[in-house]
């Protein structure tokens, strides 16, 4: 048959343009190289601090870290952060539309098939039927198809590029949802740490009254003078200051929670409790681990693939564009005449552009690819060399402030029995009302300090769990060692 002679060559020349299709103008990936020291500076510099042995990262799960605290409540709250935090939606949705985007450039090396129809009536001449004029119809439909075939490259570039966005738009989720259930976890810290410390002024109150009282009435009977019952008035009035700074302090705190689980803060209310105090030994293992578990890391070196595969993209203009093109279906003047044999008409088309002069547009181009790829490696170790600082900067706090917390537990028990020592002598009249005061601000400040530090271990942790990139399971850390 003529049509078959004719299109024989045709789809030689699609196979031919299929079996070229391999070829790829990008440069091979590699991970580009970082610093990688064997262990932490902390760690070695505190050997006995206790760290236990992270297992592989890649192995372990970044599951429920917050359970490493056993609050229920912040259990609770953090299980809202995953649905309803709309940071972390907004994260979930760009990762949906750049896995659309993988899906609309792997949908280039389909060829691409429409279907057409039409109908049209003409005339000509100025009367009716029975004055000369006249009318025809015309009726058509047909079948088209177009293909680019990816000769050089060029559209599984631009779909490497889009995966690797997409992977980097993955890791982008994971660092959205790690950072929102990270500031939870210190804000709800933070609003506990609050609450203790209000609860140490509200009995601190209570005994500046008392004081208050015995003051007055020992002016009242001529033992003191008016100077001590104004000292106390005033110590009174500063810890009741203080108080109503640590409540606003608090309510600032309880709007940020209820932002970060998504509701609005009139709607949310985050009742006193007892404070669990726990601070949680976290795996540590060796900074190579992080190039596995930080998201941020994984994200900035999607970047750097997507670069790579870009100069594949703007390689592929200097080779000429290719298209074939093909269509099938009848014509007629009358609908029933549309599929006979003799109104079947059929085209096939071979196309190929090439672009002789442009000023130098397309090296500039690869120029610019280039150096992009160059930008996202810099980019990518400066990552890298934030995360090692990040994890140091959290051990070093780990390790002082646990030895702070027990040098002022010591503070505070010693500055607790100076108090009751010099108020007992003012009450036998052997030490004014000053030191009184004085003792009674050295007691309170180093009580404060504890818990505020006992809040800073626990935030602490957070922030090095967050800088590690994310938790472990015990049962899991166990099966890997």
């Amino acid at each position: 048959m003529r049509f078959t002679t004719t299109i024989r060559p045709l789809i030689s020349a699609l196979l031919a343009a299929a079996v070229l299709s391999g070829c790829a103008l990008a440069p091979t990936y590699e991970r580009p190289a970082t610093p990688q020291p064997a262990a932490f500076k902390e760690l070695q510099d505190s050997a006995s601090a206790g760290w236990a042995p992270a297992a592989p990262a890649d192995a372990l799960d970044r599951g429920p870290w917050w359970t490493l605290f056993n609050d229920p409540v912040l259990d609770g709250l953090a299980r809202q952060v995953e649905v309803s935090n709309q940071n972390v939606a907004a994260a979930v949705a760009a990762y949906s539309q750049a896995r659309a985007l993988v899906a609309q450039q792997r949908a280039a090396l389909f060829p691409t098939v429409t279907l057409t129809g039409g109908a049209n009536r003409n005339g000509n001449g100025g009367g009716n039927d029975n004055n000369n004029g006249r009318t025809s119809n015309s009726f058509r439909l047909n079948i088209g198809s177009s293909w680019e075939p990816d000769v050089w490259g060029r559209l599984r570039a631009g779909i490497s590029a889009a995966q690797a966005n997409a992977q980097a738009s993955a890791a982008d989720l994971a660092s959205a949802r790690l950072s929102a259930q990270g500031e939870l976890a210190a804000d709800y810290f933070s609003l506990r740490s609050v609450d203790a410390q209000r609860a140490l002024l509200a009995t601190t109150i209570e005994g500046y009254q008392r004081v208050l009282k015995i003051t007055q009435n020992r002016f009242d009977v001529g033992i003191v003078p008016h100077s001590d019952v104004y000292q106390a008035q005033t110590q009174l009035a500063s810890a009741q200051s203080d108080d109503l700074t640590l409540a606003r302090q608090r309510a600032q705190l309880e709007h940020a929670i209820a932002v970060l689980v998504g509701k609005a803060p009139a709607d949310f209310a985050l009742a006193p409790a007892p404070w669990t105090v726990t601070v949680p030994d976290v795996p540590v293992g060796v900074p190579s681990t992080l190039l596995e578990r930080r998201p941020d890391i994984a994200a900035s070196e999607r970047a750097v693939a997507a670069a790579t595969a870009q100069i594949g993209l703007v390689r592929a203009a200097y080779f000429p564009q290719i298209g074939l093109t093909a269509s099938y279906g009848p014509s007629a003047s009358a609908i029933g005449d549309l599929f006979k044999a003799s109104s079947m008409a059929w085209a096939l088309g071979l196309s190929a552009t090439e672009t002789i002069f442009n000023g130098g547009a397309n090296r500039a181009a690869v120029q610019g690819a280039d150096a992009a790829r160059e930008q996202a490696v810099a980019r990518y170790r400066q990552t890298v060399l934030d995360a090692f600082a990040d994890v140091e900067d959290q051990l070093n706090a780990t390790r002082v402030l646990a030895q702070q917390q027990e040098l002022q537990r010591q503070a505070s028990a010693a500055a607790d029995k100076v108090e009751e020592q010099v108020l007992n002598r003012y009450k036998a009249g052997q030490v004014s009302y000053s030191e009184v005061v004085q003792a009674q601000v050295t007691a309170l400040n180093a009580r404060r300090a504890l818990v505020q530090t006992q809040g800073n271990r626990q935030t602490t942790a957070v922030a090095l769990i967050q800088s590690l990139g994310g938790g472990w399971h015990a049962d899991q850390l166990t099966a890997q060692e």
